[in-house]
């Protein structure tokens, strides 16, 4: 078990690195002790920090890793979650600056609002829809702040799970009107398809990944709470972000979403 204050030095090495734009090795070789467990305390201590010295709140919950070509492409074995925070929001008016990043990628969302608390004791799909609020279109900035995006599990939890940015669409679908499980997806990049798939490709389902993050908090003292925003899964895999590009995702029975890169 790593000791309190080795926990408390990633977290802060991981928030300079995020803070200052510059890339850091993976932990778990100095730290072979960095389980997901204790990567999870690192990732608290880190949005504990990010808080207080960004003066900004926790608003929602992320979910990554959730396809299985994801976690093999990653060379790891489960999905992982991390913490949205209200400065991480973007407006998709607004061109993106790739100034504060430093490898930025992007992936198609489907982003749940919650209307009530996931509290348990287990959580399963069908208590994640009821709690759902409404859907909708959403994109995901990811940018790990790991020596070229290479990592472990441990490692990418510790790190927030990636998180960057996000974009979330002002429009609000019912999941009674969307199927999220055979609802296409269009990801696309300066016009030209990126990438396709379904909603169903998050673990079948994409309330089934958040009930698997929502039990994982359980266990350690958290929860999904009313008036969460949760980013449950990339669609597709990660379109490298440059100046000038745009992005646009597309989902059946909801309006699509376009965001711009500042040139």
């Amino acid at each position: 078990m790593l000791k309190t204050d080795t926990v408390n030095q990633i977290a802060y090495t991981l928030f300079q690195a995020e803070r200052d734009v510059y890339e850091v090795k993976k932990f778990v070789d100095e730290y072979p002790e960095l389980t997901v467990e204790v990567a999870y305390d690192v990732q608290d201590q880190l949005i504990k920090l990010k808080c207080d010295q960004e003066k900004t709140v926790r608003i929602g919950m992320k979910l990554g890793l959730t396809s299985k070509a994801k976690q093999q492409m990653m060379g790891v074995h489960e999905p992982s979650y991390g913490v949205l925070l209200q400065n991480m929001e973007l407006l998709a008016a607004e061109p993106i600056s790739l100034k504060p990043l430093i490898h930025p990628k992007i992936e198609p969302e489907i982003a749940f609002v919650f209307a009530k608390d996931l509290e348990g004791p287990v959580v399963t799909v069908a208590e994640v829809l009821q709690a759902t609020d409404y859907v909708t279109p959403a994109m995901e900035i990811i940018d790990s702040r790991y020596l070229n995006f290479n990592f472990t599990l441990p490692d990418v939890i510790a790190d927030n799970s990636s998180s960057s940015k996000y974009i979330m669409s002002d429009k609000k679908y019912s999941i009674r009107d969307v199927d999220l499980v055979k609802m296409g997806c269009i990801f696309k990049q300066n016009d030209e398809i990126f990438g396709t798939s379904t909603a169903g490709s998050i673990m079948g389902h994409p309330a089934r990944a958040i009930a698997w993050m929502a039990n994982k908090m359980l266990a350690r003292g958290q929860k999904v709470r009313a008036g969460d925003v949760v980013l449950s899964g990339a669609l597709t895999g990660s379109a490298v972000m440059q100046a000038g590009d745009e992005f646009t995702v597309s989902f059946d029975g909801m309006d699509e979403l376009r965001v711009t890169v500042e040139g």
